[in-house]
């Protein structure tokens, strides 16, 4: 369902396809809970105002419980994007992203090479309908939760990758590689998601919920801990395999460019905050921001944007030389 999504048909038969896919995550969310029903989160202690904030909780899961659980927040996700007005662009990014983790959480990788079975479209009833500024909360909340689910599976992914590296396994290395490069795409289309309220409304209602004295410090991705273990598994990835793009493609061309295609997904995903945060708050201080930090939200996150790029310059095929010099002169000054 989620491979053949019509994420760039018309509006009528878009919104049919995406509530056909959530009936299907629906399914698969009975079938899981037949076996064992889902443990209730609400009832984990939060490690972090974030995981309280977000409705997210962390423990030890079964395999069983950890597809159930990630199925529970793709359904929530799709039943949204029926009404969410996001582009069909980034809606097949976040599909992409939903399917490879239903792939990984189900291991049922193996039956997707079949290809995606034919669907017919049909009648699927209406989601009931509510006040658009609960919605619009509710959206916030889910988009961010699909985005946490993407995080920890591209964490995984290229753990894995990076494991088969260091024990020689190139050739299967490479396939990880890819799926954590499905999910990297699909982080700020989740957050895109996330945010499709208005900035208005964002502002008015949602914004100082995050900040004290809604809550004891201010909401920001550190405190994110699956987002922490992406960016762990992507230094021990570098660590394995440092040298330039030119250098390893002269042994391992694919290798270069699968490492390549994540690192590209990697600075697009901070470009991409760096817009979608104009957006939202403009220039205005991020709420957690440091009182030495750059004036504003957007000129923090472009620098971080411009680290990451620095960082990975020499290690992709066409890698951002200027600012990379320019980021050496400022250490060097």
């Amino acid at each position: 369902m989620l491979a053949g999504l019509a994420t760039h048909a018309r509006p009528v038969e878009r919104t049919l396809a995406l509530r056909q896919a959530a009936a299907a995550a629906d399914e698969l969310v009975a079938a899981l809970s037949a076996l064992a029903p889902a443990v209730a989160g609400e009832g984990m202690a939060a490690e972090s105002t974030s995981q309280s904030f977000f409705r997210v909780r962390e423990g030890e899961l079964s395999d069983q419980q950890a597809a159930l659980h990630g199925a529970l927040v793709i359904h929530r996700g799709l039943e949204d994007l029926c009404e969410a007005p996001l582009s069909g662009a980034d809606l097949a990014l976040e599909a992409a992203g939903m399917r490879q983790a239903v792939l990984d959480l189900t291991g049922a990788a193996a039956a997707a090479d079949a290809g995606p079975d034919s669907v017919p479209l049909a009648a699927v009833s209406e989601p009931a309908a509510g006040a658009l500024e609960s919605v619009w909360s509710a959206r916030w909340l889910i988009g961010h939760q699909v985005h946490v689910l993407f995080n920890i599976c591209a964490a995984v992914a290229v753990a894995d990758a990076t494991r088969l590296l260091r024990h020689g396994d190139g050739d299967a290395a490479l396939p990880r590689l890819a799926d954590a490069t499905v999910y990297v795409r699909g982080f700020p289309a989740a957050m895109t998601h996330a945010s499709t309220v208005p900035a208005d409304y964002y502002m008015a209602s949602i914004r100082h919920t995050m900040a004290p004295p809604s809550v004891d410090v201010p909401l920001s991705g550190r405190q994110h801990r699956g987002y922490k273990l992406f960016r762990a598994a992507m230094k021990d990835l570098l660590s394995v395999v440092p040298d330039s793009y030119e250098q390893v493609a002269a042994r391992a061309p694919e290798l270069a460019e699968a490492r390549g295609a994540l690192l590209e997904a990697d600075i697009v995903d901070g470009e991409r905050h760096v817009t979608l945060a104009y957006s939202m708050v403009h220039l205005r201080r991020s709420i957690a921001q440091k009182p030495e930090g750059p004036d504003n939200a957007v000129a923090e996150l472009r620098l971080m944007r411009h680290r990451r790029a620095a960082q990975y310059a020499s290690l992709i095929r066409f890698g951002d030389h200027y600012i990379a010099d320019a980021v050496a002169g400022l250490r060097h000054s």
